[in-house]
């Protein structure tokens, strides 16, 4: 059954990226894009991720198995327009995905195809759309969420997220752009519940993955009274 997933590295305080890069400059040299490549130093090492972007060397460890396996049950991603624009040059004429990819946005544009099976559709229907496009390209596999941030709390606010896997960096950032931020929807009695179902732990970056419940009243318990 095709599962809806998202993964993500995010620092001990629970931000995947710096203060937000705006107006002009090179993200490069921003605070932004520091304390994301920070957090995601793990991957950027690993031998699965390097062979996927076509780079030699890296490391074969438990990080790149998890990077492999991810990679392969993947059928289709989501993803936001402002992650789709900026990886656009740097992914070349050969992104990693080999997959198609739905991208969220509010502006339209022809889809765009590349080399190695991957194509970007510019998906206007909002994300319950993208995500339902998705499923039906997955041919049976996942359908990974592929970021940025704000578009993985718009998923599991939907309820369309059954899956996080979340790379947590030892490492507190202080400011930055935070995963699970207020924009999340939730009542003043209510939460979104998980249950881990993995934790696999390596020097850099521990990895845990959840299976998403839903949400669910948050209720009081009775303090020992026995009520």
């Amino acid at each position: 059954m095709t599962k809806v997933t998202a993964q993500l590295s995010v620092s001990l305080d629970g931000f995947y990226a710096g203060p937000r890069h705006e107006g002009g400059g090179d993200w490069l040299e921003s605070a932004e894009a520091a304390a994301f490549f920070r957090v995601t130093r793990w991957a950027i090492s690993a031998m699965a991720w390097r062979e996927r972007q076509g780079f030699a060397g890296g490391e074969q460890d438990v990080n790149s198995d998890i990077i492999k396996e991810n990679f392969e049950a993947a059928g289709a991603y989501v993803m936001g327009r402002r992650m789709a624009d900026g990886g656009e040059v740097p992914w070349g004429e050969e992104p990693p995905f080999r997959a198609p990819v739905f991208v969220v946005t509010h502006r339209p544009r022809q889809t765009l195809e590349r080399k190695g099976g991957t194509s970007f559709t510019y998906v206007t229907g909002g994300v319950e759309s993208a995500v339902a496009q998705a499923k039906a390209a997955a041919g049976g596999k996942d359908v990974a969420v592929a970021g940025g941030g704000t578009l993985v709390r718009q998923v599991l606010a939907a309820g369309l997220l059954d899956e996080l896997e979340l790379h947590i960096v030892p490492v507190v950032l202080g400011d930055g752009l935070r995963l699970l931020d207020a924009d999340l929807g939730l009542g003043l009695k209510e939460g979104i519940e998980l249950t881990p179902t993995r934790v696999l732990h390596t020097p850099g970056v521990t990895h845990v993955r959840y299976t998403v419940e839903g949400r669910a009243p948050l209720v009081l318990d009775d303090r020992g009274r026995g009520n």
